[in-house]
């Protein structure tokens, strides 16, 4: 009984440093997303032109590399303005419809701008306030804004996952992947 007592103690103080940090839940997705941004981007830079058009099989539904990249744009620009309160400022233009590296490679940096100050400001205390999100239906729910943007940034990630098997199609090492210095590696 005075064991498990002891490691209950023991356990609660290894977990102090966790609490007292300040906003851990929002320093976390903020760390989250923007390492998914900079793998997302980076994979869209590391993907030749002529590979854009490139489907992961025959079906037709399924998006194509440079589509994959219009479709998070389109929805960092949603979901994003509803986190801040505001109209989307890409309304009524679909980006998974642009055609060159070039126009996807702008509109995905330019959605990722438009995101990173919401994510940039968010504290636990303004991730529970709550949102109002339209639906792709139209429906309009009420959120808290740390759900919306922890949906913004899980939806980045599957479509990550999405990027990759294009990448590994055309035996690009996509970011994620990428060969990290050794820990003992030091600059001299």
């Amino acid at each position: 009984m005075m064991m498990n007592k002891l490691s209950v103690i023991a356990l609660s103080l290894l977990a102090l440093p966790a609490l007292a940090q300040d906003n851990p839940v929002s320093s976390w997705l903020k760390t989250a997303y923007t390492n998914n941004h900079n793998n997302i981007l980076r994979s869209a830079e590391k993907m030749p032109e002529e590979n854009y058009g490139l489907r992961p099989g025959t079906q037709q539904e399924v998006r194509t590399f440079g589509q994959q990249l219009g479709h998070v744009a389109n929805f960092n620009f949603l979901w994003c303005s509803q986190a801040k309160g505001e109209a989307n400022p890409n309304a009524g233009k679909n980006l998974e419809k642009l055609t060159t590296k070039a126009e996807f490679v702008k509109a995905l940096t330019d959605a990722f701008a438009y995101c990173d100050p919401v994510y940039a400001s968010l504290t636990d205390a303004s991730g529970a306030e709550i949102v109002t999100v339209t639906q792709e239906n139209g429906r309009q729910t009420k959120n808290a804004r740390m759900a919306l943007l922890i949906l913004n940034y899980g939806h980045n990630n599957e479509i990550y996952g999405s990027v990759v098997t294009s990448l590994r199609q055309k035996d690009i090492v996509p970011p994620a992947s990428e060969p990290r210095p050794a820990a003992n590696q030091q600059k001299k």
